[in-house]
């Protein structure tokens, strides 16, 4: 039926995309559309996005799929929008920014996460938030907000995510969801409800966030201005931002923990979703919610698609440097990389970590330092992957998603042996939006459950034993180089439970 069809809109950080997908989540041919624009940075860490260049992107994407829809005489049954995990602005009393978006690479909190670090116990932190004591949550970015825009700090009444500021301005209401709070570093997901402590050495009310009440609660009704601009989508729900990790992950059919996702994008994450009431959180993994009714754990790395393009942009590679390496056996060229470029989150949790490759030597060759550089990152998945199947079992199947990954065979079939598990190619193009329209779904009573919509799925590599053995002994040997130089600290000791004291002396 047509009025069964849901808009899927994806605020990203580097583009919005709005697309129409049908009653079997089948992206509408010939639909939709996509505007780019660029993030803001400076040499002092800030990373940032306008939030009106986001919410006219929102807007004219919009514009374009309505008008769209208009012609071929189509309907939607509601909305769905995924959004970028972490990241938030403020807003004033009479709803205008008060501060850019502050993005989740924004680094200028370290200062702030060492003092947090000497208040709190950054295990109870973990255990209780399942987000870690690091510049990429809330606690952090707005301890630095109060001790430098202190101006700005006060007079800001509200701190929102980017998908709540676009409820505000067309629905004149803000309205958030599980999915989001739960990724800020203040949620307590023992008691799905803002941890105090946080909140009070960060200075910040809960009237200040958004009502727990209220929460997963659509917007049906749009301001004026935006019901005349958009009919088709007036009077139908517009349900609150999801976090864009969990949209990837529904969306590539990973909703249960026989599949795990793998997304390899600029950065990458693995990604296990599981339906249950309560959770134990594994050491180096984060913890969020996909709705209120399923936790989704991970790891994130800072390192995936983008190690690839810098040994690209600065190596002289052959034309045919990647059947080169598919010939060669993991570790040939004796280099141990560890791919540190833009520190790391899973599993150390590191800003300041910076990349390092030993073993040169005169016979060095471009395509030497790119099969290490590869290598590395699928590495860094085998230890996240590591973490996971301590509380899970190993999944049924692991399917790979990101435009990194999925453009490079060669290194798919790394990663493959790497993980010591087969892969397969997830053909879904727009899982996030495809995973926001499904969310939605659900929640509307349009789709019974996650579980039952099916995915396109592509080729499946299996790993090739000898390789695999090859790179348990690369992962032993850049462990060797991680504590040499960073320190013999590790996070993969044994979950901790959700439980234990708060603050330390």
């Amino acid at each position: 039926m047509p009025g069964e069809n849901i808009v899927g809109l994806d605020l990203g950080s580097s583009s919005v995309r709005a697309l129409l997908f049908d009653r079997n989540f089948t992206q509408y041919e010939g639909l939709g559309f996509q505007k780019k624009y660029e993030i803001i940075t400076s040499p002092d860490g800030a990373v940032e996005l306008d939030p009106n260049v986001v919410f006219d992107a929102a807007c004219e994407c919009l514009d374009s799929l309505h008008q769209q829809m208009i012609q071929r005489g189509l309907r939607a049954a509601g909305i769905g929008i995924s959004t970028f995990w972490h990241s938030f602005l403020g807003i004033s009393e009479d709803d205008k920014p008060t501060t850019a978006i502050i993005h989740l690479f924004d680094t200028r909190s370290a200062k702030q996460v060492d003092e947090l670090t000497h208040t709190f116990d950054p295990s109870w932190v973990h255990a209780i938030t399942g987000c870690v004591l690091h510049t990429s949550y809330w606690p952090a970015k707005l301890l630095w907000l109060r001790q430098n825009k202190p101006d700005l700090f006060e007079t800001t009444s509200r701190w929102v995510s980017p998908g709540e500021y676009l409820l505000l301005k067309v629905a004149g209401q803000g309205a958030e969801s599980t999915s989001m709070v739960s990724a800020t570093g203040f949620w307590d997901q023992r008691k799905n409800d803002y941890c105090e402590e946080l909140l009070m050495a960060c200075a910040v009310r809960t009237d200040q966030l958004a009502p727990v009440e209220s929460l997963d609660t659509p917007c049906r009704t749009l301001e004026p201005p935006f019901a005349a601009r958009w009919p088709l989508f007036s009077g139908i729900p517009w349900y609150p931002a999801y976090g864009d990790g969990a949209c990837n992950s529904i969306g590539s059919g990973c909703a249960t923990p026989e599949q795990f996702a793998l997304m390899v994008g600029t950065s990458g994450a693995m990604r296990v979703v599981i339906k249950q009431n309560t959770v134990t959180i594994p050491s180096g993994i984060w913890c969020y919610r996909v709705n209120r009714e399923r936790f989704i754990l991970g790891g994130a790395v800072s390192n995936g698609g983008e190690v690839y393009r810098w040994a690209t942009r600065i190596l002289r590679l052959p034309d045919n440097a990647e059947e080169k390496i598919a010939e060669r056996q993991p570790g040939v060229h004796g280099l141990t990389m560890l791919p540190y470029l833009a520190g790391e989150r899973s599993p150390y949790w590191r800003p300041e970590l910076r990349a390092m490759i030993t073993g040169m030597s005169l016979s060095t060759t471009a395509v030497d330092i790119l099969q290490a550089c590869l290598e590395s990152v699928s590495l860094r998945f085998k230890q996240i992957y590591t973490l996971l199947t301590r509380p899970f079992a190993a999944p049924a199947s692991l399917v790979a998603s990101g435009g990194a990954l999925l453009k490079s065979r060669t290194w798919l079939q790394m990663m493959t042996d790497a993980l010591a598990r087969p892969i397969t190619e997830c053909l879904e193009p727009e899982a996030s939006s495809r995973g926001a329209a499904m969310i939605a779904a659900e929640q509307m009573g349009v789709l019974a459950s996650l579980e039952e919509v099916s995915v396109r799925l592509g080729t499946t590599l299996r790993p090739k034993p000898e390789r695999t053995e090859a790179y348990e002994r690369l992962l032993e040997r850049d462990g060797r180089l991680f504590d040499t130089f960073y320190g013999a600290t590790s996070p993969l000791a044994p979950a901790r439970s959700i439980s234990g004291a708060g603050r330390t002396d």
